[in-house]
């Protein structure tokens, strides 16, 4: 097998990994920030484990990505249990819009015309998610996923930062921050043999082995094909959360996240076929 079709099957493996979050989120009965913190902690092992031969920078990329890293998972922990996995998951993945914007200030990259029409159909689509009737939780849960989508576009923008340097560190630190702050919410967990077992599936595979696998892929394939695998998670993560917990997103929230989806891999083809031409 060449490394190029072994990173596509990485890539593909790392999209089932991280779309198991939502189910085994939502299994846990532990306050939210000490899921994210238990999580994180466990994930930081494996990740220190696979890369523990290269060293830190400690640069202010790495430490703004490891702010950014851990506010997109806490965010996003929160929104699995306040909203709907299908919410959480695709509002999360409007990330590559707020980049687009951001990456101008941050990096000097000008957003395109392009761009821009893919910014305005995103957040059209958007507006959707808030239109489903859902209570008071729920839609704080919504505003946190849009939260942790823009915490994931910093997170992205700072690793680039560090594409000469070492952006593992990132994740490392940021996994440690997560757990740190999570101290102060483990009072009251219940630790009963289904929240351990879940708690360790979500710290060993879906976070860990899951960011070790991307590591390696994305050396290997284009920015278009990684993107277009690991939309699978946004596709599979509701998928499990109805199966296994019978978890029904509204019509307006799939609605939504059909143009969410669309926009965004529209915008990948397109940029791909003009830098093929």
């Amino acid at each position: 097998m060449t490394q190029h079709k072994k990173a596509i099957f990485y890539l593909a493996l790392t999209a089932l990994l991280w779309s198991a979050g939502g189910v085994l989120i939502k299994w846990i009965n532990w306050h939210p920030m000490s899921i994210a913190g238990g999580r994180s902690i466990i994930a930081a092992l494996v990740i220190w484990l696979a890369f523990r031969k290269e060293s830190l920078s400690f640069s202010k990329p790495q430490w703004g990505g490891a702010v950014a890293y851990c506010a997109c998972v806490t965010l996003f922990v929160i929104a699995t249990k306040l909203t709907t996995a299908a919410n959480a998951i695709l509002l999360q993945y409007t990330a590559p819009i707020y980049v687009a914007l951001l990456s101008g200030w941050l990096l000097g990259e000008k957003a395109t015309r392009r761009d821009w029409v893919t910014i305005f159909v995103v957040c059209f689509g958007m507006i959707f998610f808030f239109l489903d009737k859902v209570s008071g939780g729920g839609l704080l849960g919504n505003l946190c996923a849009v939260a942790s989508g823009i915490s994931f576009a910093f997170f992205i923008l700072f690793m680039r930062m560090q594409k000469d340097g070492s952006p593992y560190g990132s994740v490392l630190i940021g996994n440690l921050f997560t757990f740190a702050i999570s101290l102060f919410f483990w009072s009251g967990n219940s630790f009963e043999s289904t929240n351990l077992i879940s708690i360790s599936l979500l710290g060993v595979f879906q976070l860990g082995i899951a960011y070790v696998l991307y590591s390696y892929a994305i050396r290997h394939v284009e920015a278009l094909e990684a993107t277009l695998i690991t939309s699978i998670e946004p596709i599979l993560n509701p998928i499990w959360v109805f199966l296994l917990i019978g978890e029904q997103p509204g019509f307006y929230s799939m609605a939504g996240g059909l143009i969410v989806m669309t926009a965004i891999t529209m915008r990948y083809w397109f940029n791909s076929k003009i830098q093929s031409e």
